[in-house]
């Protein structure tokens, strides 16, 4: 509808398709064409059996969905007409929506005199639209990324349907007397069962857990007046440096240790032997791409990330934002050139109360908008194809008929995107090291002295990205102050003499791992990297996590339904059901790599790099079927 508006096609709709003088418009319905299961090949595999693992095809076989051939039908007799001079493929602009249009284009025939061409856009505004028509170069520019999403399909099939089959026809049995059924088969799949794992391997780390108890040493100082808390640490000098005494280096193992060294510090003088003082600037976070707005609507509104996607490809569709199933967190120096656009049509158009308030100051300040392409917001090379999620400045005669929560998740991506104009927050921050007898502790304060861009992202109550890892990445080990104190650490000196006025124990102990929830899973998805331990194929596969944008959300929805994991509603917190853990000891113990992110992450790599032109098709096919036979060997010689 938005291409006929785009292109003043005011015709009547006609059955699948719109017509005018010069266009004819139709549409897919999400898949068209679908991969022949086995049996298509050779009615013998239907049945599961051993003897005819693996099924590897020579020739692979499509057909048309059997629900949309009517569509497919329509898009065809279309195609195939004698007056059609240009074919324009204008499906979704990633890799996903490449392997729905060529899968019509390939089974369709079509006119072999038109031109095809394709369209690229990054939002569905009208002059997005009309510039990627002007600008759409030939289909064959996209080839690699075609030959990319047919990999994708076909290693998803070939491993999917083959370890399916062979784990359910060796552990079908043990499985099924396990869960109290008459039978049970085992679903695997390249990404699906390396999620489980993961889910699996953190509950584990949650159940095998033991608390520790271990207790810190805390000191006061000061004079009759005043006086502020700071945290000891062992150093070098100290008596108890490498004593077995200590849990860690903040720390003793047994409470009246740590008393008896107290003793041993009362009544000595303290001396303050470093003082920094510094200020400290804060930008705002990068902006959305769909795993970063997924994670952050999971924390807020307690949705599952298939719900998120659902909804923000709604506001594409609305023309609010851009395209959502993106990897990107930054813009492309293009669009960042015309930035002002979008600003000055949500200044124009998005009647907020909050965010007119938040654009007025962007004006009365002066903020500067058009110099973006110098900061770290603006980056080409980290953009594959598209940029980050932003609002359009545009579609907001579609606002009002929303409903609440769609206007609230286009809130929080406009606040996100006005963020990046603001000044960075800046604070003052002191840090004291405090000496008795070479035993050091250690204090630190901080406060804000400019809000920046603190004033939009704090307006809900949210973490900035750097407080979110200081909260859960207890880095520095020191007692942290409040205002008044920060105001006694800055009038102190170097050398200053204090008085030891009162030590004390406090008890910590060793905290699980957190498990995952519904937003988390699909940003470690993203980062499976991270999860990595050898460094240089940590590298290697940079930037390629498991699963896309596009697809992770569907997989946690996947392994939900057949009830692999469970998802408690209310906080959309991941645990695997009793029988997804004994798929995962079954995958375990007969494919362990199954369960690695390495694997999974390697092999999207590969398929990177075949979009990328960097290595051939006939090349990942044959290290995919090498893995698949190698595989299969192994594990029926197990037997």
């Amino acid at each position: 509808m938005e291409f006929a508006k785009a292109l003043k096609i005011n015709t009547n709709r006609k059955n699948g398709y719109l017509e005018s003088e010069d266009w004819i418009i139709t549409w897919c319905v999400g898949h068209l064409v679908t991969m022949s299961y086995p049996e298509k090949y050779d009615e013998k595999l239907k049945f599961w059996r051993l003897d005819t693992l693996p099924f590897i095809p020579k020739e692979w076989k499509y057909e048309i969905i059997a629900n949309v051939q009517n569509q497919f039908n329509v898009v065809q007799s279309l195609m195939q007409r004698e007056d059609i001079e240009e074919i324009y493929n204008a499906g979704d602009s990633g890799r996903e929506g490449e392997y729905i249009q060529r899968l019509v284009l390939m089974m369709a025939n079509p006119n072999p005199n038109a031109k095809k061409k394709r369209v690229w856009i990054d939002s569905q505004t009208e002059d997005e639209i009309l510039r990627g028509i002007k600008e759409a170069k030939d289909q064959t520019e996209y080839d690699s990324l075609s030959d990319s999403a047919y990999l994708r399909a076909k290693e998803d099939y070939l491993i999917g349907i083959n370890f399916s089959r062979l784990l359910s026809i060796t552990h079908g049995r043990t499985l099924a007397n396990k869960i109290n059924e008459e039978k049970a088969s085992i679903s695997v799949g390249r990404v699906m069962t390396c999620v489980l794992g993961m889910i699996v391997s953190r509950e584990r780390e949650i159940r095998n857990f033991v608390k520790t108890k271990y207790y810190k040493i805390i000191g006061e100082f000061g004079d009759e007046k005043t006086s502020f808390k700071a945290e000891w640490k062992v150093n070098e000098k100290s008596k108890v440096f490498e004593s077995p005494m200590l849990y860690n280096e903040t720390g003793f193992k047994d409470e009246k240790k740590a008393r008896d060294f107290i003793i041993s510090l009362q009544g000595k003088e303290a001396e303050v032997t470093e003082l920094k003082k510094s200020k400290q600037k804060e930008n705002a976070p990068l902006l959305f791409n769909l795993a970063e707005i997924q994670n952050e609507c999971t924390k807020r509104f307690k949705i599952k990330p298939d719900e998120t996607l659902e909804i923000i490809q709604n506001l594409y569709e609305k023309k609010l934002v851009t395209y959502p199933r993106t990897d990107a967190r930054v813009l492309s120096t293009a669009i960042a050139k015309e930035i002002s656009k979008n600003l000055n049509g949500i200044a124009k158009g998005y009647k907020d109360e909050e965010v007119q308030g938040y654009i007025k100051k962007m004006v009365d300040e002066k903020y500067p908008t058009n110099n973006l392409a110098k900061t770290k917001y603006v980056n080409d090379s980290k953009i594959t194809d598209h940029y980050a999620i932003i609002p359009t400045g545009q579609g907001y005669e579609n606002y009002e008929k929303l409903p609440e929560l769609h206007k609230q998740i286009y809130k929080v991506i406009v606040k996100r995107f006005l963020a990046i104009f603001y000044p960075p927050a800046e604070y003052n921050k002191i840090q004291v090291t405090i000496n008795v007898e070479n035993e050091t502790f250690y204090t630190s304060g901080k406060v804000c002295i400019n809000q920046g861009y603190l004033e939009i992202a704090k307006s809900n109550n949210q973490k900035s990205e750097k407080e979110e890892k200081e909260s859960t990445n207890d880095e520095e080990n020191v007692e942290k102050t409040d205002d008044t104190s920060l105001e006694i650490l800055k009038n102190l000196k170097k050398g200053q003499k204090l008085e030891s006025k009162n030590y004390e124990t406090k008890e910590a102990e060793t905290s699980p791992p957190t498990r995952y929830n519904s937003g988390s899973i699909i940003l470690a998805m993203e980062n499976a990297g991270k999860l990595i331990e050898d460094e240089e194929l940590r590298e290697q596969i940079k930037g390629a996590g498991i699963g896309t944008s596009a697809t992770r959300g569907g997989i946690i929805e996947k392994l939900e339904k057949i009830k692999y994991i469970d998802i408690n509603k209310k906080t959309q917190i991941i645990t695997p059901t009793n029988k997804g853990e004994i798929i995962y000891d079954i995958v375990y113990n007969s494919m362990p790599d199954m369960l690695n992110p390495k694997l999974t992450a390697s092999w999207e790599k590969g398929l990177d790099m075949v979009a990328k032109k960097e290595i051939k098709p006939e090349v990942f096919m044959g290290k995919l079927e090498n893995y698949i036979n190698s595989k299969f060997n192994k594990i029926v010689v197990k037997m």
